[in-house]
Formats: structure tokens, C-alpha cells, sequence
């Protein structure tokens, strides 16, 4: 999935880690759009056409969905070949990682060129009138019709829901409590290391601490942000991978990081992306009594919902991801 994963496993027998790492490694196979024989390249390339596909792919479809309608459309899986035409066509592992600074704001990420990929997106834009959308994807239990013009990208969401299917299938073989995390997206679940529900870092790549400590016994944090899958195009245009559906190209918004935390993984990821794509002004709305996030703007101010306080024990968040030094 192009990601880091880590996993930590309380008790159980030997060998959980390894289970979960074949479990996503399943997963990738089912699911990236990168390889030409997995379930969602098979169904972008269908024309229309039924395709039979594992249960896990029509829960990732299903979970799409649903994040879709959660969020009013602010999320939507049905934009690659807007994200192709972009320029994010291959596996932004592919590309050379010293390009890509940890520690540095959107304006200053070394800039990098996708070359060319496995999906070719069209040419030219669709017309809004015939636009397919999540709404004309037929699920039956064993089989995915997209209809045809629709391009699905399994994107974040799919390291989140892998989080969650990876965390389960741990607590399934024996292990006590698990903690899984594909490319930032984590799920904890049962005992901690210590006994006393698990303590999360919430780190932004420009900061030097963390900007929270989050205490969650069974749920999830996802991250999103405009500041490391960036790129330069062949004209000169800097792009970023979240993609505003009422545009069809790379959001133009004030929010550059954003980080939710839920009840599951692949919620987290779909709500942090919407956090983004709404603005400061409006990050907010889509969160209820179930969840909390924080975003950061592109001037460095930390904001948190109203609900996150209550992860955070006594410790605050910062006012801005690095703070004036105080005058002496």
C-alpha cells in the first residue's frame, strides 16, 4: 500500500505478527489500483461489466460508500482519473524517497514527478450531466458492477479499513490487544502494553513534539494532509493527492493536516480527508458525539473540536505547531 506498517501485539502465541502481516499483505493484492490483477483494477477496467470479487473487496466498497454519504460528498472514491490526471499515476513509493522531507512545510517539500503508471485516465474531463457516481455501483454477495466511466481509488480509505480487518484477525489468532498502523492510519483493540488503554502520538512533520497524546482503549486515529504526497507536473504545476470533487483537481484549502479519531480506522481516514477539503471554517461540522479531530492551517494554527479534550487528559494543545519563543 505504499505505507509503513507497524503492529504491536499484547499476549497471545507465537506468530501473530507474521498472520497480520500476511493479512495485509492479502489485502494489497485485493485492493491496489497499482496492480493490474487485483479485484479494484479488474473493476475499473470491467467497462460496465459484473465482477466477482472477494468479501473484502465489497466491504471496501461498501465502507466507500458509506464514508461518501457520511460526508455529503466531501469524500469521494470515484475521483482517479482526476488523481491520474493529476499526475499521481504510480505508487508514490516508486518515487525517490529523499525527495520527500519530513520536516518541512507544503511550500518547501522537495518536488516530484509520478512517472507513468498502470491507469491511464481519460484525456478530458466528464461532463457533470453523465458523471457516474457511488450511487450506480451495484453490490450483490458475490459480485461489484461499476458502471461504466467509473474509476474507483481505494486511497486512504483502504489503509484504514486494512488497519481495522488486520487488527481483528489479530485478537482472532490469540493476541490480548493489538495496535496496527498502515501508513499512519491506526487501530487499537484489548489490552495495551501496559494495561492502561493505549497512548497515541498525533505528530505533524513540521513540529517537534507531538501536538497530542491521545488515550483511546478500543478505537482509531487517522491523519491527513497536503504536505508530503506532493509533486511538481510537467508544466510546472505543484499538485497534492486530495482531490476536491467539486473541481475535479487538487483542493485549494486553508487546512494542510488533519487528524480524527473514531471508533474505526476507516472512518478516521475518510473524516480527516473531509476536514481538509471543507476549510477551517467549516472542518468541523461533520464530526458528532463519536468523534473528535484537530487541524492545523497553512499558517501553522492548531484548532481542536470540541470533543477531542476529553482524549487528551490535562495536557493542552498547542495555539501553533511551533510557537514564537517567549521574549526574555
Amino acid at each position: 500500500m505504499g505505507s509503513d506498517i507497524e503492529v504491536v501485539v499484547v499476549g497471545g502465541p507465537d506468530g501473530i505478527v507474521d498472520i497480520v502481516r500476511r493479512r495485509v499483505e492479502e489485502l494489497e493484492q485485493r485492493w491496489s489500483r497499482f496492480l493490474p490483477v487485483s479485484e479494484v483494477s479488474r473493476l475499473n477496467a470491467a467497462g460496465g461489466s459484473q465482477v466477482a470479487v472477494s468479501t473484502d473487496t465489497r466491504l471496501l466498497i461498501e465502507r466507500a460508500i458509506e464514508g461518501w454519504r457520511l460526508t455529503g460528498g466531501s469524500y469521494d472514491p470515484t475521483l482517479l482519473d482526476e488523481l491520474v490526471r493529476a499526475g499521481y499515476d504510480r505508487s508514490f513509493e516508486q518515487l525517490d524517497t529523499a525527495q520527500l522531507d519530513t520536516q518541512v512545510d507544503a511550500a518547501q517539500v522537495d518536488a516530484a514527478q509520478p512517472p507513468s503508471g498502470t491507469y491511464d485516465a481519460p484525456s478530458m474531463g466528464r461532463s457533470a450531466l453523465d458523471l457516474p457516481s457511488c450511487t450506480d455501483i451495484v453490490i450483490d454477495e458475490t459480485s461489484v458492477r461499476f458502471p461504466k466511466g467509473l474509476a474507483f481509488d481505494p486511497g486512504g480509505i483502504g489503509k484504514g479499513l486494512a488497519a481495522d480487518l488486520a487488527a481483528a484477525r489479530a485478537l482472532d489468532a490469540g493476541a490480548a490487544g493489538v495496535s496496527v498502523s498502515v501508513g499512519g492510519d491506526l487501530r487499537v483493540s484489548g489490552d495495551s502494553p501496559t494495561g492502561d488503554g493505549w497512548t497515541l502520538a498525533i505528530e505533524h512533520p513540521a513540529s517537534r513534539t507531538p501536538l497530542a497524546l491521545v488515550g483511546l482503549w478500543d478505537g482509531a486515529i487517522a491523519t491527513s494532509s497536503v504536505l508530503r504526497r506532493v509533486w511538481t507536473n510537467a508544466n510546472g504545476t505543484r499538485h497534492h493527492h486530495l482531490i476536491d470533487p467539486s473541481t475535479g483537481e487538487p483542493a485549494a484549502t486553508d487546512v494542510s493536516f488533519a487528524s480524527v479519531i473514531a471508533a474505526d480506522a476507516w472512518k478516521a481516514e475518510v473524516l480527516a480527508k473531509s476536514l481538509i477539503l471543507r476549510g477551517s471554517e467549516r472542518a468541523f461540522d461533520l464530526l458528532d458525539g463519536t468523534t473528535a479531530g484537530l487541524i492545523v492551517d497553512e499558517f501553522g494554527k492548531v484548532t481542536g473540536s470540541e470533543r477531542l479534550s476529553k482524549f487528551l487528559g490535562a495536557v493542552p494543545l498547542p495555539v501553533n505547531i511551533n510557537p514564537e519563543p517567549k521574549a526574555t
